[in-house]
């Protein structure tokens, strides 16, 4: 008996419904699979004892429980379903338990989800590339898939978001519409699909599972989220997915999706926070304060006993620069109206001879001649230590932002640690100990932010955020404004939630690095000397050493930010091809209904030809009349009333100089 028509009805795609009632029926094989002793599963679940049961139901989901067991080994298979009743979305993730008294056979080849995706037609993937510190990280990609042809992705280095990939996939098919497929892994995941003439087979899982399960013993494998669409609109299916993940996903303060600080740092290469004291800290954010309205303050690597980069492992404020730690400091710039510190911490690294090396090796999963060791999450003793410590720290010294770090890949040290028949436990330990770590200091610190950054935007994926968001999306070439360009224009097909900064205050700069959250770095300090603009900003476009420093330039771009950074929450459309060259012209538009109104950001590259640009809005009411607000890079700004049927068929607007850039406001407009 199927127990779920009055939970769906609330569902908008019948597809969804249809296909949760096909796959988790009791006598049907589930949409997900493994080998058992030598054995596929499809040979043998059916045959399994199979319990359904409902775990709990509000206005916008309901949680469901699938149990199959084994009754000769104890062997338990849970698949814990989700299903949202506002989008047509399904999310399960899948957990094994050996029930029994002896280990199990070998567990196997894990695929959280194995499922065939029927439709016949043209069928594309949709996807994006992970983060490399490259021009083209984020960027769309499309992988036709012809009949009798598969693919396999994964990501390197064992994190989600390493250079091939974000772990978001969306397949087109001609007569079905499609499907977005989410995995939340925040380790080595790894994606197939298989074109057959009926359909579309996906797997997705962990990359290698082959271990036995300890009586008693218990393992989650990656979350799998399905969101559905019909129609032929591939925008429109992404900004779907958008609305969903800032529903359901999203960090919330006050139950409102986190709004991304607005912050300054004096951190950078080649030094970082290696010189970082109380005292120069509160000189340096004075002017921030007094001319920008800056939120917070942004204390990056190098702020702990030993330094960056060999530092990592002694996870105490250096004594010559914070000898009563951050507290004095914290204090200090609230009462002179900032909000709070973001602090770099790196946890998961140990560098030799530091504390955490020395005081407790057992803790640390290590490779031959490599000075960098694992912290193994998956200890009980290490994650324990590590959670008080930095919950303490949290507490004592008032940091408001806990910015994650991880620079390395912790792959090797995963499939060394684990012997023939345990292939895959350390990493699943390791990743089940860093959601434990988050969901804690989440839990004990109402209103904390997570920053997760892993050598900026390596570890990007369904879990990670939903408790995180990412202050610095890539490690590619500091403030370079046309990458800066690339990265929001891919990025935002599949995510609200990241940010950048900027380096020098000029419109063009500026504007490539504005999101929902924006860090200004040393060069905005009007004091500065000027090699220190040399020395981060040496690709600079559009500045001189001899020009007097831009204030009230940078006070009206500050102010175009503040007024503008709510709109990137909203629907995402790309306005102009993806182009990485420097002889282009950029475009794409935010949109929010509920506000009446969005923002469009324009760019003409410094190699670009072409003057004119053709826009055509999206998402417009036709019959409705919008006021437009046009900033330019002198922030001379003209003011344009049009319908939106004018407006969607496209109107053509200049820009004299290259580089280039305008700055839109557009918002609805009563009268006929």
């Amino acid at each position: 008996m199927f127990l779920f028509p009055l939970l769906l009805f609330a569902i908008s795609n019948g597809n969804s419904i249809s296909w949760l009632k096909a796959h988790f029926i009791e006598g049907t094989l589930p949409p997900f699979s493994f080998v058992y002793n030598g054995q596929p599963s499809p040979q043998f679940i059916r045959e399994w004892d199979f319990q359904q049961e409902k775990v709990r139901e509000n206005s916008s989901k309901g949680e469901w429980r699938f149990t199959y067991t084994d009754p000769k080994t104890g062997l338990q298979v849970r698949c814990e379903v989700t299903i949202f009743k506002d989008f047509p979305v399904l999310e399960w993730v899948l957990k094994f338990k050996n029930t029994g008294k002896e280990d199990t056979p070998i567990i196997a080849n894990i695929q959280a989800l194995d499922c065939l995706f029927k439709g016949k037609g043209e069928a594309i993937l949709h996807y994006a590339k992970g983060s490399n510190a490259q021009r083209d990280d984020f960027a769309p990609l499309q992988e036709p898939l012809k009949p009798n042809t598969s693919l396999k992705i994964s990501p390197l280095g064992g994190r989600s978001s390493n250079t091939t990939a974000l772990p978001f996939f969306n397949l087109q098919v001609e007569e079905m519409g499609g499907v977005i497929i989410g995995i939340g892994w925040s380790g080595q995941w790894a994606l197939s699909l298989e074109r057959k003439e009926e359909g579309v087979i996906i797997k997705a899982g962990m990359e290698l599972t082959h271990f036995k399960l300890h009586p008693g013993e218990e393992i989650r494998t990656p979350r799998i989220m399905l969101l559905f669409w019909q129609g032929e609109d591939f925008v429109g299916s992404q900004n779907l997915l958008r609305r969903f993940l800032i529903a359901h996903h999203i960090p919330k303060i006050n139950n409102e999706p986190v709004t991304l600080p607005f912050s300054c740092s004096s951190s950078g290469p080649p030094e970082e926070a290696n010189k970082a004291s109380v005292e120069n800290q509160l000189e340096f954010v004075k002017p921030f304060i007094q001319h920008y309205g800056v939120e917070f303050l942004w204390i990056d690597a190098g702020w702990f006993e030993g330094g960056w980069p060999n530092g990592v492992g002694n996870w105490f404020p250096r004594k010559d620069g914070f000898p009563q730690g951050f507290r004095p400091l914290t204090e200090a710039i609230k009462k002179m109206g900032m909000k709070g510190l973001i602090l770099w911490f790196e946890p998961e690294r140990v560098f030799q001879d530091s504390w955490l090396d020395k005081e407790h090796p057992n803790w640390v999963l290590r490779l031959p001649g490599n000075p960098n060791g694992l912290l193994d999450l998956g200890n009980e003793e290490a994650l324990k230590w590590l959670t008080e410590h930095i919950s303490n720290m949290i507490e004592r010294e008032g940091i408001s932002i806990y910015r994650q770090d991880f620079n390395m890949d912790p792959l090797p040290y995963w499939r060394l640690a684990d012997p023939p028949d345990r292939q895959g436990i350390s990493e699943i330990r390791h990743i089940e100990g860093l959601y434990r770590l988050w969901d804690e200091l989440l839990k004990r610190h109402p209103g904390l932010i997570i920053d997760n950054c892993a050598s900026g935007g390596r570890r990007i994926d369904l879990e990670t955020l939903s408790r995180s968001v990412m202050l610095w999306r890539t490690d590619y070439h500091y403030f370079e404004p046309n990458g800066q360009q690339c990265h929001l224009y891919g990025i935002s097909f599949y995510l609200p939630t990241t940010a950048t900064s900027c380096g020098y205050p000029s419109a063009y700069l500026f504007r490539s690095a504005m999101g929902n959250g924006m860090g200004i770095w040393v060069p905005w300090n009007p004091s500065a000397p000027y090699e220190i603009y040399r020395q981060f900003l040496p690709s600079m476009v559009d500045w001189e050493p001899s020009q007097p420093f831009p204030l009230e330039l940078a006070k009206g771009l500050i102010e175009e930010f503040k007024r503008a950074r709510d709109f990137f929450y909203g629907d995402y459309y790309p306005l102009s091809p993806y182009n990485t060259s420097d002889n282009a012209w950029l475009a794409y538009q935010f949109h929010r209904d509920d506000l009446g109104g969005g923002i469009m950001l324009l760019f003409r590259r410094q190699n670009c030809p072409q003057e004119d640009f053709l826009l055509q809005f999206r998402g417009l009411e036709t019959d409705s009349r919008y006021e437009l607000l046009i900033s330019d890079d002198r922030l001379y700004k003209k003011k344009r009333i049009i319908r939106g049927k004018q407006l969607m068929e496209g109107i053509t607007l200049s820009v004299k100089e290259s580089p280039g850039s305008l700055l839109i406001f557009y918002k609805r407009v009563p009268g006929k």
